[in-house]
C-alpha cells in the first residue's frame, strides 16, 4: 500500500472513531446497549435475531439496524416479529461505518434497553470500523469450518463475544466448536463463548442473560 493510501485510510478510521465515540455517548447516556453483530455472509445473523426478538420483545426494549449491500429484506423479517427496524443498503461496500449509523439513530426511539446492529455479512472490513456500539459479538456458523478464527483474527481479536451458531447441524457437519472455540480465546482470551442454534432455541436463554448483564453493568457504570 502507498503512503497517500494509508494517510487516507488513517483519516478515515479517525473520522469514524469520532464519530462512533459521540454515538456511544449518546447511547450510554440513554441506557441503551448497542450490540454489533459481525460475521461472514449466511451466518445466521438474521435468524439469530428473529430468536432474541421472540425471547426478548414481551420483556424488553429492542431495536434493530440492518446493513447489506442491497434491499430491504432483513428488515422486513425483523418488523414481521413486531420490532423496529431500519435498513441501511450500502450500494456495494462491504461494511456500515459510524457514519450511517449516525444518520439512522434519530430516528431510533430514545427509549430502548438494547439496539443491535447486523453488519454487512464480512469477517474483514467490519472489524475496523467502530460503529458506537457498547457490545461487539462475532458469529461463526458450522458450516463455515471450525478454522476460521485463525484465518480471520481480527474480527475475533475485537470482539467481546463469540456466537457459534447453527448449532443444530453439528451432528452432521466436521464442525469441532472445541477447537473454534479453544483458538478464537487463543486469540483473545476475554471472549465470552455462546454455542447456538436459532432452529431449536439453544443457547439463546444464556446469549438474553449475557446482554442483560452488560446492559445492567452500562447503567451502573461498569461498562
Amino acid at each position: 500500500m502507498e503512503k497517500k493510501d494509508v494517510l487516507v485510510l488513517e483519516d478515515l478510521l479517525g473520522s469514524n472513531k469520532k464519530i462512533a465515540a459521540s454515538i456511544r455517548s449518546k447511547m450510554v447516556e440513554r441506557g441503551i446497549l448497542g450490540v454489533n453483530l459481525l460475521s461472514s455472509p449466511g451466518s445466521g445473523k438474521t435468524s439469530l435475531l428473529e430468536r432474541l426478538a421472540a425471547a426478548m420483545k414481551d420483556t424488553r426494549r429492542m431495536a434493530v439496524i440492518e446493513g447489506d449491500l442491497e434491499t430491504e429484506r432483513d428488515a422486513e423479517r425483523i418488523r414481521a416479529q413486531g420490532i423496529p427496524a431500519w435498513q441501511i443498503t450500502t450500494s456495494g461496500a462491504c461494511h456500515l461505518d459510524a457514519k450511517m449509523v449516525g444518520r439512522v439513530l434519530a430516528d431510533v426511539p430514545a427509549e430502548l434497553d438494547f439496539l443491535f446492529i447486523e453488519n454487512v455479512g464480512n469477517l474483514v472490513c467490519p472489524a475496523a470500523y467502530d460503529l458506537g456500539e457498547s457490545v461487539r459479538c462475532v458469529l461463526l456458523s458450522a458450516p463455515e469450518g471450525d478454522d476460521k478464527p485463525k484465518k480471520y483474527p481480527e474480527a475475533f481479536l475485537s470482539s467481546h463475544c463469540l456466537i457459534l451458531t447453527k448449532a443444530d447441524l453439528l451432528p452432521y457437519l466436521p464442525f469441532d466448536p472445541e477447537r473454534a472455540a479453544r483458538e478464537a480465546l487463543e486469540i483473545n482470551p476475554k471472549l465470552q463463548v455462546f454455542v447456538t442454534s436459532a432452529v431449536t432455541g439453544q443457547g439463546i436463554d444464556d446469549l438474553v442473560r449475557y446482554f442483560d448483564s452488560a446492559l445492567a453493568a452500562l447503567r451502573s457504570g461498569h461498562a
